[in-house]
């Protein structure tokens, strides 16, 4: 025999002996991510790409090394304790909640599977996390604080309108933590001689019987203090506004965006990219525990000048320099 031959004979035996024991080792795992919303998925499809996008500078790519889950209760709170259930069921290695309607059914479902929030007002008024600094069980992420935008929206809203005189603020009562920081706004609003009224929407059937209260009082001005609801009817109340020729003020850019005329916000678009860092930090071995809950660092204010022009409104230059975003 030569020994080229005998070589060749050599590596078929080596590949024989070696194949069984190498299909016995088990594939790597794919971490898979749940994403649990109340609002439909219409809503949060923006949300959700920036997300994914966030993953993908990480280094995950959906379907490739992370599978992602995604439950929608299209606006129905009791739908959310059997999603959330369904992801526990799913054994996911992370839920993404992308508000406190979504933390607490998530929260009550598990105590061992990570949660990362997307956001929430107060996490640790919430009982979600024990402190900022330390969350202290499953669940971590980041904090919006929008309850502490009320007195800096009032002042922006009489900043458009010099003769404001009365403002209608329109709660969303389906979250309650967006209505942290209403009764604080009272004190800003004796300072700028603002008589407010409040309007609250409990449910969807109730937007008509709302909308003609606040009519009957006759506001010059409408501030919204949105929920998961709201957000998801967004359009029915710009046109509201419109309709009925109310400069409005929104606790998100998304109304501005469907033709509201501002809004002073938290950046929910950067929320969701940090959010994609702590699903990171998760999946590579860190527990919730030992990640702090972030606050927000960064503030948009928005202005829809087309809007403004339909309102015969003019924004004043001052304010228009502070625009972070305007819309033409």
């Amino acid at each position: 025999m030569s020994g080229k031959v005998f070589v060749w004979l050599l590596v078929a035996v080596l590949l024989s002996i070696a194949s069984p024991a190498d299909a016995q080792q088990p594939a790597k795992k794919i971490p898979r991510v749940g994403i649990l919303s109340l609002t439909p998925a219409s809503v949060q499809k923006d949300r959700v790409e920036v997300f994914r996008e966030a993953l993908r500078k990480l280094g995950y790519v959906e379907g490739q090394n992370i599978n992602i889950e995604y439950r929608y209760g299209d606006n129905k709170s009791e739908r959310m304790p059997g999603l959330a259930a369904e992801l526990v069921g799913l054994n996911v290695d992370v839920i993404v909640t992308t508000g406190s309607s979504a933390t607490r059914p998530a929260k009550e479902a598990t105590t061992t599977i990570p949660i990362v929030m997307m956001s929430d007002n107060d996490p640790v008024a919430s009982g979600f996390v024990a402190s900022l600094a330390r969350p202290g069980g499953n669940i971590t992420g980041l904090a919006n604080m929008t309850g502490d935008l009320g007195d800096k929206r009032l002042e922006l809203l009489k900043e458009i309108i010099p003769k404001l005189s009365r403002v209608a603020v329109f709660r969303d009562l389906t979250n309650v933590n967006e209505g942290i920081g209403v009764d604080e706004i009272e004190p800003t609003a004796r300072v700028l001689k603002l008589q407010t009224q409040r309007f609250e929407l409990a449910k969807l059937e109730s937007f008509d019987s709302q909308f003609q209260a606040i009519i009957k009082w006759r506001p010059g001005g409408l501030m919204i203090v949105g929920g998961p609801l709201m957000n998801g009817h967004r359009r029915r109340i710009v046109e509201f506004a419109a309709k009925n020729k109310l400069p409005a003020m929104y606790n998100r850019e998304e109304f501005v965006q469907a033709g509201g005329l501002v809004s002073y916000a938290t950046s929910f678009i950067d929320l969701t990219r940090r959010a994609a860092t702590y699903v990171d930090k998760i999946l590579k071995g860190t527990k919730p525990a030992d990640i702090p809950v972030e606050q927000p660092t960064k503030f948009e204010f928005v202005i829809n000048l087309k809007t403004a022009k339909a309102l015969n409104l003019t924004i004043p230059q001052s304010v228009l320099y502070r625009a972070d975003k305007v819309i033409r």
